[in-house]
């Protein structure tokens, strides 16, 4: 899989913020995506790889739509978007998250500051906002850590007002943080491997028997 690094030469200085005008279209790139160090604030239209995102220390990324990546995305300060962010694997900023849409990340998300999205937020792993709080328009979802050091906040969009809105935060464990609009769902993390190592199982083979075993590793 090809890397494209953007520098200096693919922007233009616009009333403080860099604008993308490279050659290169970075709404359907076939590849990875990574941004040179202290660009500062980048803007462009919407981002779509097939690969990760990499966006370097002394720089901010916003799209007036959506970031989307087929693995993870990282920037060093602030990621925003007018539409969705989307990563196959982890999403990760030194600053806050913020998404007019809806935030989704196959791993876990974690931002510096706040996270915060208009729609709602989805973590296949993790979610955690070290120095905020954790906001969204419907549900907040992820399958193990809920953290973040201020207040949550799910369905405060006025879409999730209606007869049955959505406002739940389901997770494994929330471990910080405070509840302060919305209903909370621990449903338990997941065992580790050393939890399961030597509990007993029992398996049904193809032909219907049922065999006894131990769980050695």
């Amino acid at each position: 899989m090809k890397t494209l690094k953007l520098t200096e030469k693919d922007f233009k200085e616009v009333n403080g913020y860099k604008e993308y005008v490279g050659k290169e279209d970075l709404t359907d790139f076939e590849g990875n995506l990574e941004f040179e160090a202290n660009l500062g604030w980048i803007k462009v239209l919407s981002i779509k790889v097939s690969g990760y995102i990499s966006i370097e220390a002394g720089d901010w990324i916003e799209a007036g739509d959506w970031i989307e990546a087929g693995d993870w995305i990282e920037a060093g300060g602030w990621i925003k978007a007018g539409g969705s962010i989307k990563a196959g694997g982890w999403i990760k900023a030194g600053g806050s998250i913020k998404a007019g849409g809806w935030i989704k990340a196959g791993g876990w998300i974690k931002a510096g500051d706040s996270i915060e999205a208009g729609g709602w937020i989805k973590a296949g792993d993790s979610i955690e906002a070290v120095l905020g709080g954790i906001t969204a328009g419907l549900y907040i979802t992820c399958k193990t850590i809920l953290k973040c050091k201020l207040r949550i906040f799910a369905g405060v969009t006025p879409y999730s007002w209606r007869e049955n809105p959505d406002k739940t935060i389901t997770c494994g464990k929330l471990e910080s943080g405070t509840v302060a609009y919305g209903e909370l769902k621990e449903l338990g993390l997941p065992e580790t491997k050393d939890e399961v190592k030597g509990k007993t199982v029992k398996i049904r083979l193809n032909d219907g028997q049922t065999v006894t075993g131990t769980i050695i590793e």
